[in-house]
């Protein structure tokens, strides 16, 4: 199958080379055509996925229609904040019956608070789409280390069609349903990751990440299931499987922004020090605290990561309103 992956990022760059060791055609798509010519020279995405080589198979194409035509897949991977203005691009190429649209980005769009699969149905109007999210790296899928994820979609033939793209002897796919779930799964985590780099950031110590990992994913459960998706969902791969990869690699963007919050480090200055990579945590704390209080869910950690974030809550003040709140049953 021909596929295009709509990002020059490290993960859909990632997935592209997973995809070409299946043997398919890929071609890889990204907004800035100079960073495409310097990739297809040097045959490594410098920016996002340094000393890894790239596959002479996998072609770059600045014209997104001509990326589109003739794909069986469209892999979206650009950054939450950033799809739209993707999707308004891809608009005029997008063929609903041929295409099948799968999203690999992990948050909620700001000020609209959607999810990526409202944000893509609002967008291209009725279309065939699944989600694949789950413990993920992509260092570590770049360098062929096992991986597992989950390919959710409302129909089941589509999710086995990504499960049977992706599979190999490295990379398992399971299929479910769920898609509410499997996403809220993969932006929630983010939040949660950002609270578990604080706490090493302040050196504090294993029980309360452990404590903040436990609590987090019954948080992320409880909003989860307000908003549409099953609670068991939680309990798998874009669930604590993806909360625990988050809350404790060196890899991961969200966890350093709360290390980096934890020694002390104001919100702007970690931002600017991270140039052109997203930590979706970031936004995506605004995104959960406003959906947390429109279904009326308890959400304590969330709504102390974004008074953190936003309120300029002192990150020792946010623990102890944690730990003090009022007793109750598990």
């Amino acid at each position: 199958m021909k596929i295009a992956v709509l990002s020059d990022g490290a993960w859909g760059t990632a997935l592209a080379m997973n995809l070409i060791d299946n043997g398919h055609e890929v071609v890889s798509w990204g907004p800035f055509p100079d960073y495409l010519d310097e990739m297809r020279e040097k045959r490594e995405n410098v920016r996002f996925l340094p000393g890894v080589k790239l596959p002479e198979a996998l072609s770059f194409e600045a014209d997104i229609g001509r990326a589109a035509d003739g794909a069986g897949l469209l892999l979206l991977a650009t950054p939450t904040q950033y799809l739209r203005g993707v999707l308004d691009k891809l608009k005029p190429h997008f063929d609903p019956q041929r295409h099948l649209l799968l999203d690999v980005a992990k948050g909620i769009e700001v000020d609209s608070w959607l999810l990526i699969s409202e944000m893509v149905r609002q967008v291209l109007g009725p279309n065939r789409y699944a989600v694949l999210s789950g413990p993920s790296h992509a260092e570590e899928v770049s360098r062929r280390v096992p991986t597992a994820l989950v390919a959710a979609s409302a129909n089941p033939a589509d999710a086995e069609l990504v499960q049977q793209l992706f599979i190999n002897d490295n990379f398992r796919v399971y299929t479910g349903s769920d898609v509410v779930g499997v996403e809220l799964g993969g932006a929630l985590k983010n939040v949660m990751a950002i609270a578990a780099g604080i706490i090493d950031g302040m050196k504090l110590g294993d029980n309360p990440k452990a404590a903040l990992m436990t609590r987090g994913i019954s948080e992320m459960g409880r909003l989860g299931e307000l908003l549409g998706g099953k609670a068991q969902t939680f309990s798998g791969l874009s669930g604590i499987g993806d909360l625990i990869v988050t809350c404790t690699s060196g890899h991961s963007r969200n966890r350093h922004v709360g290390e980096e919050l934890g020694r002390g480090k104001r919100l702007p200055e970690i931002l600017s020090s991270m140039g052109m990579v997203v930590a979706e945590g970031v936004t995506t704390a605004r995104g959960a605290y406003t959906l947390a209080r429109r279904t009326g869910a308890e959400t304590p950690i969330i709504d102390e990561i974004h008074a953190i974030l936003y309120e300029d809550r002192n990150v020792p003040d946010a623990i102890r309103n944690l730990m003090s709140r009022s007793a109750k049953p598990e």
